[in-house]
């Protein structure tokens, strides 16, 4: 008798909270070309965002919020996906990933926040590590267990 070979990643249904056009599409170009990740929606407001993740129609798996947001702040995103009580992985991805902004992201849900200038790798490595996760809990991404970005790393997540 052998041991079942562990699932295979599953594509993850990502939904991306980013103002900037350029950030925005290269950011849809690294994730989809180097991890399983499938991006179904994106916004570049804190309303629109919102309205969308908490839609438990949408089928997002993994929210990527940025914090500074044309209208409104990616704060706010986390806060509302809080109170809904959305299913949806959040982490939060930023110019202004200082300890404080690190702590007050996690507080208000998150479960990593990585800095847009050095975090990218890490923010992938995770991608990666929650796409097989969901795998193993049936495709069920509200009961993957959260994944650890990388060993070491600036990655900040909860400790």
């Amino acid at each position: 008798m052998t041991a079942e070979p562990p699932p295979p990643a599953r594509m993850l249904r990502a939904f991306i909270v980013e103002d900037s056009p350029v950030i925005r599409e290269n950011l849809i170009a690294t994730l989809e070309e180097l991890s399983p990740v499938q991006v179904v929606g994106t916004a570049e407001d804190e309303a629109t965002a919102v309205q969308h993740l908490t839609d438990a129609c949408q089928g997002v798996d993994l929210a990527i919020i940025d914090i500074f947001l044309a209208r409104g702040s990616g704060m706010g995103v986390l806060k509302a996906l809080r109170d809904a009580g959305a299913p949806v992985e959040r982490v939060v991805l930023t110019n202004y990933a200082t300890d404080d902004m690190r702590r007050h992201c996690l507080a208000l849900g998150a479960a990593w926040v990585f800095d847009k200038s050095g975090d990218i790798d890490a923010l992938v490595a995770h991608c990666q590590a929650l796409s097989l996760q969901v795998a193993a809990a049936g495709g069920d991404s509200t009961q993957a267990a959260l994944a650890s970005p990388a060993a070491d790393g600036p990655a900040f997540g909860p400790g």
